[in-house]
């Protein structure tokens, strides 16, 4: 007897996929505004001290990449869903 195989079309697969991405995208910004700064040299084994200016900028770029990141994968959702505003409880009126 043949395996039975599941398809899943095309345009719904890779919406759940970017709908997977939002979701995992605020654990990313986590990792990366947490831990990645734990590895910068802090001068106690004769290594350089990393400025804070540069700190800042990281978090700033981190962040700002995060907001334009969810910001394109809502355009993408938004337009794959054909733009229509269905259920969302607001009238017409």
């Amino acid at each position: 007897m043949a395996e039975a195989r599941l398809f899943l079309e095309k345009r719904s697969y890779r919406r759940r996929r970017i709908m997977d991405a939002v979701r995992m995208l605020p654990f990313l910004c986590t990792v990366l505004w947490m831990l990645v700064p734990t590895m910068w040299p802090t001068g106690t084994d004769g290594a350089a001290v990393t400025p804070l200016s540069t700190a800042l900028w990281y978090v700033f770029v981190i962040w700002a990449l995060a907001i334009t990141a969810s910001f394109a994968l809502w355009r993408r959702v938004h337009r794959k869903e054909g733009g229509t505003e269905t259920g969302t409880g607001l009238s017409d009126t």
